[in-house]
């Protein structure tokens, strides 16, 4: 049994959920992935699988019946993402605020929003999206359902990132996503005007999900099929920088503009966190080996040290070596941590390919975590996903180990795998659940678990290929079907608040 008041859950964004409607009415061609999964280079180096998201899931209509359908496994928490390019599908850039920067780091300090700033966004604001969104949470909270809302899952408004002419014209366009630090301004407008419309409904805020993934994937990896698919050190650097201002601004603003509780048992008005992936996550592939030793420090300090050093310690690794630091007391500011677990790295040692970013000396080992063949077992012997993941559950309590370093509470946010005949769903559930357990017996602060996810979704460059979901979604017809075995599953947990000794005894965990 876990304790009273646990969370269980699913997660969800927006544009992997929402669009495909039969007469095409709610679709957004306002946001930066709508232009980047249909640009004919894309599909044809096969960057992206040509899949388009007005063929998806369908939420954007469908969200009651979902939610009945998770109030029907017992939840009572679900997850969902806001789309800035929906609230605002126009640039917000002339809606004047004034901002301060450190210039020795030219960091943003401070971005003044007034109440006359919130004025202008809300003649701006396209209100039928507004309106849309508070009758998604209201049928949630009408559905018994405590809601986490997160402000940016990937995606970026067209106006402020045209991810195309990025690429051709190697990050030199004025529309250049977070290399921008006026991204930071904006983010914080957009995060001020949603916690003033929305704050009598929430409570729990997310500010990211994954921002590392867009810098790493975006700026790093341009194989990956993430925009802008641009090998650039430096906007990497930029998209880190700029993304943790953006989270510390946005902080700000939601704690001053969320001025109601929603919820009873909420201590506060705007509780404020970050939801990230790949936390403490990355092992050696020799552990007698002092270099790939070294090399999954760098892993895990790369991955997850930059951003929570500053937002919890208010310390930046300027040099981005691992060793530098300096103080910056504006950039922290976070009340939970959303830990997002799939499987391990295990890394060995190279030589830095970049020198700009010191920290960068592993490389991933195939045959282990995200590195493996799909319809084959890891070189560990591991069941592996549809996705070419391993399946490997104490990687978790890793994961949350090196999360409760920083001493606020966890919510493992998303925890799931592609596994579309759904036989090895059911004990990926379980054997997760657990070490939960064992982790909040050991004295870990963890309040909450959300599975990725309720329903297939739209899986970004690869497309819909991928089936998370617990129940299946017919895409012709939008029938959302039941994975019957992980279903049963997750909703004996759930109602059982833990792992019931029969699941424990059937599913061997």
């Amino acid at each position: 049994m876990l304790p009273e008041g646990f969370l269980w859950g699913v997660s969800e964004s927006g544009f992997q959920f929402e669009m495909g409607d039969r007469l095409r009415r709610n679709i957004d061609t306002n946001t930066d992935w709508w232009h980047w999964v249909r640009d004919k280079s894309n599909i044809e180096k096969e960057l992206v699988s040509g899949d388009l998201p007005e063929e998806g899931i369908n939420y954007y209509e469908l969200y009651s019946k979902d939610h009945e359908l998770a109030a029907s496994i017992g939840l009572n928490a679900y997850r969902i993402g806001v789309e800035w390019s929906r609230i605002f599908p126009w640039p917000t850039t002339h809606v004047d605020v004034s901002y301060t920067v450190d210039e020795s780091y030219g960091l943003i300090k401070e971005v003044k929003i007034k109440k006359s700033t919130i004025e202008e966004l809300d003649e701006l604001a396209n209100q039928k999206a507004v309106l849309h969104y508070r009758r998604i949470i209201s049928d949630l909270r009408g559905k018994g359902l405590k809601v986490i809302l997160n402000l940016n899952h990937f995606t970026l408004p067209y106006w402020l990132h045209d991810p195309i002419e990025s690429r051709e014209r190697a990050l030199s366009n004025r529309r250049n996503g977070w290399i921008n630090p006026m991204t930071v301004v904006e983010f914080t407008k957009f995060a001020a005007y949603i916690a003033h419309r929305f704050g009598d409904l929430v409570d729990m805020w997310s500010t990211f999900n994954e921002p590392m993934v867009v810098a790493e994937l975006g700026y790093l990896a341009p194989y990956s099929g993430f925009p802008p698919g641009v090998l650039s050190p430096e906007g990497a650097k930029l998209a880190i920088i700029h993304q943790l201002n953006a989270h510390a601004m946005a902080y700000r603003a939601i704690k001053k503009f969320d001025r109601e509780k929603a919820d009873p048992d909420s201590k506060e008005n705007a509780s404020v966190g970050i939801i990230y992936n790949n936390i403490g996550v990355a092992q050696p592939l020799d552990p007698n080996d002092p270099q790939d030793v070294k090399a999954a420090e760098n892993d895990n300090f790369f991955h997850t040290g930059l951003f929570f050093e500053a937002i919890h310690r208010g310390k930046l690794n300027v040099d981005f070596d691992g060793e530098n630091f300096v103080k910056v007391k504006c950039l922290k500011g976070n009340d939970w941590i959303g830990l997002n677990y799939y499987t391990r790295e295990v890394v060995t040692y190279r030589e830095p390919p970049y020198p700009s970013i010191p920290l960068i000396t592993f490389k991933g080992v195939p045959g282990y975590g995200y590195a493996c063949r799909p319809g084959f077992t890891s070189k560990a012997g591991n069941p592996v996903s549809d996705m070419g993941w391993e399946v490997y559950p104490e990687g978790l309590y890793d994961s949350i180990k090196a999360a409760s370093e920083y001493g606020v509470p966890i919510y493992v946010t998303e925890n799931g795998l592609a596994d579309s005949k759904d036989v090895l769903r059911p004990n990926y559930i379980a054997s997760h659940v657990a070490v939960i357990e064992r982790a909040i017996e050991d004295g870990h602060d963890i309040r909450g678990y959300f599975y990725w996810a309720l329903t297939d979704n739209y899986e970004w460059s690869l497309g819909f290929r991928m089936r998370f979901g617990l129940y299946e979604v017919n895409l012709l017809t939008k029938e959302r079907k039941p994975r019957r075995k992980s279903l049963d599953v997750y909703t004996s947990i759930v109602k059982n608040n833990g792992l019931p000794e029969s699941l424990k005894r059937d599913l061997g965990v």
